[in-house]
């Protein structure tokens, strides 16, 4: 059954758009005609603007295009949605955001102890592991996902965990604890194992788990948050809607998980990049070292013989 039945509305979210167009417009007017209103800052670099726009277009991707409107009718496009915006999203909107407005925010009084205290590298990649477990729990993720309310908290929750876990490997900002060399390589790789047990349950089980992707009537109150009430009223009484096997062929069994290898997939992916280049940063660093060594040591030599040619 196409997705078009659900309406513009549900497949493009308008609203949505409307939003990030104005947060876009903000974040210019304060990296270029405002900046001076700082005390400290410096021009928005070309790579700051492309990272935040990213993070822009990828937040719409995965929460306001028809991904998320697939992403409640099957648990594989949440699982597809989650790694996006949990993995990717928060690390661009630190990487774009330039360094001196996140000075003014960590730096804020009262935020910046919490921010310290939740930013600390074992605090925050325990948090995310935490945070992505405990939602994924059947009892937790079925009572969240029929509310509106608890659902927007949830995925903000979420974003934010996966936020603090990425700012000790990413941030620029002076004076903020920054990971280098091996221990970033460690951090990454603790990342992806943390989180391997709640993906493990999920690929593995022999049942599925989740009522909103197996029970008809969870499941269209699950879909009542991306889909307008009138709109879902008016579909259901002409083409009753009894779950996701009107819009995939997937058993529920083989949907969950084809979401947690996918999730896991997907995380492997984008976490070995950062190792890639945590270590290329760390082979450059030592080599640069070296160097330096060598070149210190050929000028103490050259300095002792020509002493003792005197």
């Amino acid at each position: 059954m196409p997705l078009s039945i659900f309406g513009f509305q549900a497949l493009w979210s308008p609203y949505m758009i409307g939003t990030l167009i104005f947060i876009i417009i903000v974040y210019f007017l304060y990296t270029t005609r405002w900046r001076k209103e700082f005390k400290e800052s410096e021009p928005l670099k070309k790579k700051e603007a492309i990272y935040f726009l990213m993070g822009i277009l990828l937040l719409y991707i995965v929460k306001g295009s028809p991904i998320d409107l697939m992403s409640n009718i099957t648990f594989t496009m949440h699982m597809v949605q989650m790694a996006f915006y949990l993995l990717l999203v928060p690390l661009f909107f630190i990487k774009g955001i330039p360094w001196w407005i996140w000075k003014v925010v960590v730096e804020f009084p009262v935020v910046d102890k919490i921010f310290k205290a939740l930013t600390n590298p074992v605090v925050a990649v325990l948090g995310f592991a935490l945070s992505f477990s405990v939602y994924h729990i059947p009892l937790v993720f079925d009572f969240i996902k029929i509310d509106e309310t608890l659902h927007g908290l949830a995925s903000l929750a979420l974003f934010l965990s996966a936020f603090f876990m990425y700012w000790p490997l990413v941030n620029e900002v002076p004076g903020q604890k920054k990971l280098k060399g091996l221990y970033k390589i460690g951090y990454i790789i603790a990342t992806a194992v943390v989180i391997t047990p709640a993906c493990a349950l999920i690929i593995f089980t022999k049942d599925p788990l989740y009522a909103t992707y197996t029970e008809g009537e969870a499941w269209l109150k699950a879909m009542a948050l991306c889909v307008p009430d009138k709109t879902l009223a008016s579909i259901n009484t002409t083409i009753p809607l009894s779950g996701p096997e009107l819009f995939t062929d997937l058993t529920p069994l083989r949907d969950q998980q084809m979401g947690g290898v996918l999730m896991k997939i997907i995380q492997e992916i984008i976490l070995g990049v950062l190792v890639f280049f945590a270590f290329r940063d760390w082979w450059r660093e030592e080599h640069k070292l070296s160097e330096e060594e060598i070149t210190a040591k050929a000028l103490r030599d050259f300095q002792n013989k020509k002493r003792n040619q005197f």
